[in-house]
């Protein structure tokens, strides 16, 4: 044996003293044979399952949420009525006559008449289109216009950011009713469906903003964008490919639920008389023309209410469905 050889052994012997001791009595320790450990059984991956993505999970969890399926048929129910309103009643709404003035309901008028001699059932039939399309409008150019500005002051930071944060906060100092009720006093010309969507966009644009900074602000952090960067993509195609994608959970669940408080901010602009003219149909138009009714007629003031609290309900709870279903971490037990 060579010198070599036995320091090697000795060395050998005495690192199995140090760190392998003989235990104590009754500290004896089993070590499994590898055969009978495979880790190549525990560490496997079932390749013949179809992968899943944040939004397959989420549909899935949804479609077992009776919450959403109850809200999701009313809001298709609404929005059909809304776009079909023909199929739903052959009266006109405009159509009135004062001999039938808070008449009872008879065979196709099943909500009798208001104090112009009105159909009840017709106009809540017909207001359905324009409160769900002022909703609906409002929702769709505060998420564009909202989003934009929140992605972009995220996105790139620095001097960016300090402007349009302090422009969203002089927005969010402005509650949304009260500045567009001062908006359309002071510019009061005939109404639009059009009118009352840009002003109820440019004060309700702020949680939109607000809600994309901060889930653009998490995402360009990720990996994703710095591989993409690597790779020698632009700042702002990053942006619209790969950071906007990744943060539209959040920005569809303020989406949904803002697209009720939009429908009620119609209906009381119209019910304080500086919304909708009066030659349009619309909740809050009857609502107001019906309050002076309460206590001879509630009735038809209750119609018109009911549709737009049910209405402002089915949205409110699939928001709540849908936020659920997104961020795990929001839902309370």
């Amino acid at each position: 044996m060579t010198m070599n050889e036995s320091l090697n052994g000795s060395m050998t012997e005495s690192n199995a003293e140090v760190f392998f001791p003989d235990p104590l009595p009754g500290q004896e320790r089993f070590v499994a044979p590898l055969d009978d450990t495979p880790l190549a059984d525990v560490d496997s991956v079932n390749d013949e399952v179809p992968a899943t993505s944040m939004w397959a999970d989420a549909w899935k969890k949804l479609r077992r949420n009776p919450l959403f399926i109850i809200s999701a048929v009313l809001a298709i129910f609404v929005i059909l009525v809304a776009l079909f309103p023909f199929l739903f009643t052959k009266q006109d709404p405009m159509a009135c006559n004062l001999d039938n003035s808070l008449g009872a309901g008879t065979s196709g008028h099943p909500f009798g008449y208001d104090l112009q001699g009105c159909d009840v059932y017709s106009r809540v039939v017909y207001g359905t289109r324009t409160s769900v399309s002022i909703g609906i409008l409002t929702t769709l150019l505060v998420t564009v216009f909202g989003g934009l500005i929140g992605a972009v002051a995220g996105f790139f930071g620095g001097w960016v950011d300090a402007i349009l944060s302090r422009v969203t906060d002089i927005f969010f100092a402005i509650p949304m009713l009260l500045g567009a009720i001062v908006l359309l006093q002071m510019f009061r010309t005939s109404g639009s469906i059009w009118k009352i969507v840009f002003t109820l966009t440019l004060f309700g644009w702020v949680q939109m903003a607000r809600i994309t900074r901060s889930a653009v602000m998490e995402a360009k952090n990720l990996e994703f964008n710095t591989a993409s960067t690597a790779l020698g993509s632009s700042p702002v195609r990053n942006l619209f490919n790969h950071i906007l994608p990744n943060s539209l959970a959040p920005i569809i669940v303020m989406a949904t639920m803002s697209l009720g408080n939009y429908i009620v901010s119609e209906a009381t602009l119209s019910f304080l008389g500086i919304g909708l003219p009066t030659s349009l149909v619309s909740w809050g138009g009857d609502i107001s023309t019906a309050q002076s009714l309460l206590t001879t007629n509630p009735s038809v003031l209750f119609y018109p209410s009911a549709a737009l609290a049910i209405t402002v309900l089915a949205f409110i709870m699939m928001g709540d469905a849908v936020k659920d279903a997104l961020d795990p971490k929001s839902k309370t037990v």
